[in-house]
């Protein structure tokens, strides 16, 4: 058995183990509330943390002022509670448009 596939077993039984406790675990362990809480805004925290890498770089500098544009007429829109492909497609025309016009 060659490296490669020692680290893919590995990381395989890991997931695995990761999703069993859960299920093993309910009922038995109390989380403190406080704890929940955190956990919760960690999970916000990381989401926006990737939603703000991406939309505001690219190649290791700045992605330009089209894909921000794009990234808040999505939210605006997600916001409002528009459906998803209104969503997605608000967000590309905006950033398509505003290239068009020769904005980077």
């Amino acid at each position: 058995m060659n490296a490669t596939v020692a680290v893919i077993l590995a990381l395989a039984l890991g997931t695995y183990a990761f999703r069993l406790v859960g299920p093993v675990l309910h009922g038995r362990v109390e989380i403190p509330e406080r704890m929940q809480d955190l956990a919760s805004a960690g999970a916000v925290v990381l989401l926006v943390a990737l939603l703000a890498t991406g939309a505001l770089t690219e190649g290791g500098g700045f992605a330009g002022w089209a894909r921000p544009a794009g990234v808040l007429v999505g939210v605006a829109l997600a916001w409002r509670r528009a459906p998803f492909v209104v969503v997605v497609v608000g967000a590309a025309a905006t950033t398509a448009l505003l290239r068009l016009a020769g904005v980077s």
